[in-house]
């Protein structure tokens, strides 16, 4: 090549430069000269090369979002006037099977600092273990307080959530309706300060806010954990609300105009993420959304990686069973490009799941392949591909942290590599939920287990408690993979190839953690503990209404 001779020309004949040359002309790299591509290096170098692709997508698209936050920062919601006539609002307290949350649920409802004769309560309980009764109880000691409150109690699971919610609502009264999972702890004045931005814009039609956690600083996992949710309230929710396109209600800590859900269809129970479903149909009506981030309210973050898989796959099946099924409507819609655009990447985005996994399968070989092509053209294509991939995942949370936390952010440092990590450790369990949800396969609304445990009470740990997870038949793929990338790291090492040592490594923590971490629950923990299974259905108490 002329170029790459012409560095002698201008003296650069140091080893490092001789180095480069001999990799940039082929008459100068004996490998090169003996190089010849064939078969099996184009079935290595083409899926390589279209899976790095796509992922570099999807990873620009993190870098987008984050652009759109600062571009469009002036357009937040301002402080809005309080009426002069407070609405009727339904709080709707969805439960299945709550022991251990159901009375601190319950106990914030009530405290609401609202007009009593304006509110009402409604426990919709699914469940078939004893905190049927309990909640029996704590509703009929309210009751007798004067509290309008009930405990609505159905036979069947049908629709689950999304069931339980649309039957709720065919006996509620109110104009709006608040809606609270069971590890929530929303604060008394959570009314007051979301209903008058509803109120005085009648095409608003559901306002969001931001998830906290009680028990962030429990473990490392929760750590974790409430970076992964910070960078989701944070960048994606603000950049998508100050830009004036779609987002989605988080089926829990937000309020409804009942008004919407009606117009939209209601409640539908065909996918696992019935509340994003419902969001794309109320705006593609015509409804406004509002973020509104500066009200926040406290959550329980699972504190089990078995939980936390079940939740990650069912949000990861629940999003592309609403591509399927709502995105066509969408494109056919009077939504401008910007916004199709933004619900396709969004709602897709768990592609990159199944994705990885078969990034993680090739990537030896093709690292074999590109090793004889030279590491130049690693550096000039694989490199800026990988940057694209990844390091666009760091930004991405380490810019939401510095919102968050501007005196403190850097501390998000030490665990961004555990986040990246873990991100790849659940592409396995992850990629099942997503190709199940392609090819149609139904499945039940898995819950999250919440277990009370709040900041870092260790003593209140979930070993002893009901509702835990079983590790399945993951965790073993996922130590495979995590072995498969030590052989990896060790190829990379005997051919000099440092410079992909920080990914490999991600890759060998990640799923070595998440399979190790999944199995110890599941047994290790189980010769520790000996928590009894939840009681099967039984009679419904006296005085529990059926629905």
């Amino acid at each position: 090549m002329i170029w790459a001779a012409s560095l002698a020309g201008f003296g650069v004949t140091n080893p490092v430069w001789d180095y480069v040359r001999r990799q940039i002309d082929p008459t100068l790299n004996p490998f090169r000269g003996l190089y010849q591509a064939n078969g099996f290096d184009l079935t290595m170098m083409v899926p390589y090369f279209v899976v790095l692709g796509i992922l570099a997508l999807y990873g620009m698209h993190r870098y987008w979002l984050v652009y759109d936050y600062f571009k469009y920062r002036r357009n937040v919601p301002g402080a809005a006037p309080e009426p002069a006539d407070w609405p009727k609002v339904t709080i709707q307290l969805p439960i299945f099977n709550e022991r251990y949350v159901i009375e601190r649920l319950v106990d914030a409802a009530v405290a609401f600092d609202y007009p009593r004769d304006k509110i009402e309560i409604q426990v919709l309980d699914d469940s078939t273990d004893e905190t049927r009764e309990i909640t029996h109880a704590i509703v009929e000691r309210y009751r007798a307080l004067g509290v309008p409150i009930v405990h609505l109690h159905r036979t069947n699971r049908i629709g689950f959530k999304a069931g339980a919610l649309q039957e709720g609502l065919k006996v509620a009264t109110g104009e709006y309706v608040a809606i609270f999972d069971a590890d929530f702890l929303p604060p008394a004045d959570f009314l007051r300060r979301t209903l008058p931005y509803m109120i005085a814009d009648s095409h608003v039609g559901m306002v969001q806010t931001r998830w906290t956690y009680l028990n962030r600083h429990y473990s490392a996992l929760t750590e974790i954990e409430a970076i992964l949710l910070d960078g989701h309230f944070v960048i994606e929710h603000g950049a998508r609300s100050r830009r004036g396109i779609f987002f989605n209600f988080n089926g829990t800590a937000g309020v409804w105009r009942r008004a919407t859900i009606d117009d939209a269809g209601g409640w539908e129970h065909d996918t696992l993420t019935e509340d994003t479903d419902l969001s794309y149909r109320a705006q593609i009506r015509g409804w406004k959304f509002l973020y509104l981030p500066q009200i926040e309210c406290p959550s329980e973050l699972p504190v089990e990686m078995n939980a936390f898989k079940v939740q990650q796959a069912r949000w990861a099946k629940g999003l592309m069973q609403t591509a399927k099924k709502t995105l066509p409507r969408v494109m056919h819609s009077d939504a401008s490009p910007r916004i199709k655009t933004e619900a396709f990447l969004h709602l897709t985005a768990n592609i990159s799941y199944p994705l990885m996994v078969a990034l993680s399968l090739i990537l030896l070989p093709a690292m074999v392949v590109r090793f004889y092509q030279g590491w130049f053209q690693m550096l000039l294509i694989d490199l800026p591909l990988f940057l694209a991939a990844t390091w666009s995942v760091s930004s991405f949370y380490l810019v939401a942290q510095h919102e968050l936390y501007p005196k403190n952010w850097k501390r998000a440092l030490l665990y961004l590599p555990f986040v990246m990590a873990v991100g790849i450790g659940l592409s396995v369990r992850n990629s099942k939920a997503v190709i199940e949800a392609i090819v149609g396969k139904k499945s039940e609304f898995a819950r999250t287990p919440k277990y009370r445990i709040e900041g870092k009470q260790k003593s209140a740990t979930a070993v002893k408690k009901a509702y835990r997870r079983k590790a399945g038949w993951s965790p073993y793929i996922e130590i495979a993979l995590g072995l498969y990338f030590i052989g990896t790291v060790a190829y990379a090492v005997e051919n000099q190839n440092f410079f992909t040592l920080p990914f490999l490594l991600l890759f060998v923590w990640g799923y070595l953690y998440t399979g190790l971490m999944s199995l110890s629950e599941t047994y290790l923990d189980r010769l520790r503990s000996r928590a009894p299974a939840p009681t099967e259905t039984q009679p419904a108490p006296a005085g529990v209404q059926s629905i």
